[in-house]
């Protein structure tokens, strides 16, 4: 049902375990460790410009908030005429609420087609445009002594050997989807410090409930899906930091004042 996506995310991850396996050899575990990094890697520079188009999207709500709570309270007592008026703002300020979700829907996409298809590698079965060696492959291919498809709810008696690697990955994980959504809560407030219940409800769940529950549920999560997250989070991280300070300076740049001709 969800092969459009299942489809892509296994070609783009099968286009780089193959380039990585050409050179490191296709039993290699690091190759399919950097196959998963550089399918985030892939994504994200693909989510580049809807992300771009999400800062504006936020911008833009904070500059129309006090006009939209103005129409709330006139049309207090007529929703229909209240969500007319909003749409007319919206057009006005050439606003798309749905700009905003792109890169988190893109994000969920792609998390939900790498799992499906990492868990339906089974030994002596292709998969998508996997092939059968490269399906055993996977299965043999381990980080640091755990395999890439075990978890730690399934290790048995390599406990011990798969929890070295899964402890570290679910504490940067849970570190690291803590401090993304803080940072992301903090921009908000900077730009929309009038915020709704609802708003500052979300805010406290994306900051706490979601980093434990990826805690919680993190041994359930095969390794290879442990290292996408981590990745995934770490650019996120990261690419906050860096198009915000982009951002703050062209604010800061005061613009210069028109010329008149002679």
């Amino acid at each position: 049902m969800l092969d459009f996506i299942y489809y892509p995310v296994s070609a783009v991850l099968w286009l780089w375990h193959t380039l990585f396996a050409s050179i490191l050899g296709i039993p290699s575990g690091p190759a399919w460790v950097l196959a998963i990094i550089f399918l985030v890697m892939t994504l994200r520079a693909l989510l580049i410009r809807p992300f771009l188009a999400q800062l504006q999207f936020q911008r833009k709500l904070a500059l129309i908030g006090p006009e939209l709570k103005e129409i709330q309270r006139k049309h207090a007592d007529d929703k229909e005429k209240q969500a007319v008026e909003v749409r007319k703002l919206q057009q006005q300020h050439g606003f798309n609420p749905l700009l905003g979700f792109l890169p988190m829907i893109g994000q969920i996409m792609v998390f939900v087609g790498l799992f499906h298809v990492l868990n339906s590698f089974h030994a002596g079965v292709a998969n998508y445009v996997f092939s059968t060696a490269q399906v055993q492959s996977f299965l043999s291919a381990s980080l640091f002594g755990a395999p890439l498809s075990m978890s730690l709810s399934h290790a048995g008696g390599a406990f011990g050997s798969v929890a070295v690697v899964v402890v570290p990955l679910l504490l940067i994980a849970t570190v690291a989807t803590h401090f993304t959504a803080r940072f992301s809560v903090a921009r908000q407030r900077e730009t929309a410090p009038d915020q709704s219940a609802q708003v500052r409800v979300m805010n406290t769940l994306s900051m706490w409930a979601f980093p434990l529950g990826t805690l919680v549920t993190g041994a359930l999560w095969p390794v290879a899906i442990l290292l996408y997250f981590v990745t995934q989070n770490a650019w996120t991280f990261v690419q906050q930091h860096l198009v915000y300070r982009r951002f703050d300076a062209e604010e800061a740049v005061p613009a210069l004042p028109a010329t008149r001709s002679e």
